[in-house]
């Protein structure tokens, strides 16, 4: 998975909009489908943006050959020969409340310069995770190894979401009230409306910020 935007995104300033609101209002004034990723939770929140490289998880079996197959390997396969910037997405497999990975697991995403992981479910160790330098994303911390319940199967794979469809190559930007799901091909654009909606909100602050009270009416 490639670590880089397309070569004709203009980050205007090193960084898209700083508000997940205000990506998630720009892909909607291009595309109609469902793009916001809801209550996500995370041991050290910081924001997390960049190309997705997808694992789908599916409840586990024990007569499969992905069964032991790990989770290692599907992860060198998801991001590929250049991994750094890669938002590793882990899909629930059916069971959000079940852990997907922890610490130890999840080093490799250090090893290997990726920005970071969204998991729609639950991750272990999240004092490692926190010292960490990229940003984690789930559904909360788990206790319990989840490995009898669920099982990484494939990756860069389409996978589900909270709802939202995520294809491999597609953009994830993501902060402490959610995440937004950009279509790699409409990112640019998607970007352009962002900061179009920061600007308008920012205008809209400094007329507020200098509107006089309406005078009473008089009685006549």
């Amino acid at each position: 998975m490639s670590q880089t935007a397309p070569p004709e995104i203009e980050w205007r300033g090193g960084w898209p909009a700083p508000r997940v609101e205000d990506h998630l209002r720009g892909v909607g004034r291009i595309h109609s489908h469902r793009a916001h990723i809801l209550s996500l939770v995370s041991p050290a929140p910081r924001r997390l943006f960049g190309p997705v490289a997808t694992i789908a998880y599916l409840p586990h079996r024990d007569d499969l050959p992905q069964t032991d197959l790990g989770f290692g390997a599907l992860f060198h396969e998801a991001v590929g020969d250049s991994p750094a910037g890669t938002v590793l997405v882990l899909s629930s497999g059916g069971y959000p409340d079940a852990s997907h990975g922890g610490g130890t697991k999840l080093s490799r995403i250090q090893n290997t310069g990726a920005a970071g992981v969204l998991a729609d479910g639950r991750l272990r160790d999240f004092d490692q995770l926190a010292g960490y330098a990229f940003a984690t994303w789930c559904r909360g911390e788990a206790t319990r190894w989840g490995g009898a319940t669920v099982m990484p199967f494939a990756a860069n794979v389409p996978v589900e979401i909270g709802g939202v469809c995520v294809i491999p190559g597609d953009y994830v930007y993501a902060d402490s009230s959610g995440a937004v799901v950009i279509p790699r091909a409409s990112l640019q654009r998607v970007i352009d409306e962002a900061l179009s909606v920061e600007a308008e909100d920012a205008r809209s602050l400094e007329e507020i910020a200098t509107e006089t009270a309406p005078r009473p009416r008089t009685q006549g």
